[in-house]
């Protein structure tokens, strides 16, 4: 029988799997079994993170890392990494350009292993997108060294593993680094996107189901501010709005970027008194976006609307350009560019 060396295709709920990792899934707790399980079997890869977060040389023989730790009062790590005498550190892992919370880091901060002197090099480290420069000056002080890894590093460090790695753990060093370079939503073009509104100062008006205007004492930035939630009609029954979810959305107000949310999870409504009491039972007369939204993501210096956002316009932008750029009109026609 003649050999054919065009490969099948496998998909998972019309995904295809393009590696190994893929089988796992893309939610935050499939990335960290991922990268934990590639620790495992790319001892150089684990001895360069080690190295990486903490400056030192590690045995990987005398490592043990656990997944998912309960402790009470303590809650649940994600990863816990020690060789049970010089080091031991704590992997928080959050998905996209999330950072975690103080409160939640205080909790592992108060683990025995960080007040235990024998061992010398303890720290909690935060790993997700959010690059180490953004993290040195958003995340929370605490009583323990906090350290940051992104995932790009990972990628980084990966291809430096490779080096010193056999066939078998190259494999798997190149299955991490596609797996994580593909969900990574700066390398993705579909979903580095954020949708940038006007949040206005106003009180919230709706239309109900007989077209009547109905205003409410509540402000839009109460709905952003004490909910954590916005709501917006689905693209295609009325004006401009995206037809599908977002990702990331971004509100400006007072002349300036305000701040950028991951979309933690959204619902298709059609009354909001359920979700946001202070809004009166009112059934809306076409169907919205509700959104949850994740933790602000903001920028480091002050970024301005710019000259060519007139009132109300919604643009797009990636979220690189808006951390980085002067204007959000600057960060707009840079991704508009590159799209391009």
């Amino acid at each position: 029988m003649e050999v054919v060396n065009i490969l099948a295709e496998l998909y998972i709920h019309k995904k295809n799997v393009e590696t190994v990792f893929d089988l796992l899934g893309e939610l935050e707790n499939d990335i960290t079994k991922s990268i934990a399980w590639a620790f495992v079997k790319c001892p150089a890869l684990l001895s360069l993170v080690l190295k990486n977060l903490l400056g030192i040389d590690t045995d990987t023989q005398k490592v043990n890392i656990q997944y998912q730790v309960y402790e009470k009062d303590k809650g649940i790590t994600d990863l816990e990494i020690t060789d049970n005498e010089s080091f031991y550190i704590v992997i928080e892992a959050k998905r996209g350009w999330i950072l975690p919370e103080k409160e939640q880091l205080n909790k592992y901060a108060e683990k025995e292993e960080f007040n235990n002197d024998s061992i010398k090099h303890k720290a909690i480290v935060s790993m997700s997108e959010c690059s180490e420069e953004y993290a040195a000056t958003h995340l929370p002080q605490i009583d323990v060294p906090l350290k940051h890894l992104s995932w790009k590093k990972i990628c980084e460090l990966s291809e430096m593993a490779m080096r010193y790695s056999n066939n078998s753990q190259k494999i798997i060093l190149k299955e991490l680094e596609r797996y994580i370079k593909r969900i990574m939503s700066t390398q993705n073009k579909d979903t580095n996107w954020v949708y940038v509104v006007s949040l206005g100062k106003g009180n919230v008006e709706l239309s109900d189901a007989t077209g009547e205007h109905r205003r409410f004492e509540l402000t839009w930035i109460d709905v952003v501010k004490k909910y954590n939630m916005y709501f917006c009609p689905i693209g295609g029954t009325r004006g401009s709005w995206p037809r599908e979810p977002l990702n990331y959305i971004a509100f400006r107000y007072d002349g300036k970027l305000q701040s950028i949310h991951h979309i933690e999870g959204y619902k298709i409504v059609d009354e909001l008194h359920s979700y946001i009491p202070e809004i009166p039972y009112t059934k809306m007369d076409v169907k919205h976006y509700l959104y949850e939204l994740g933790p602000e993501i903001k920028p480091i210096k002050e970024v301005k609307t710019g000259d060519r956002i007139r009132m109300n316009n919604r643009v797009w932008a990636q979220i690189d350009t808006l951390l980085t750029s002067d204007t959000i009109s600057e960060a707009y026609e840079i991704s508009k560019n590159r799209k391009e």
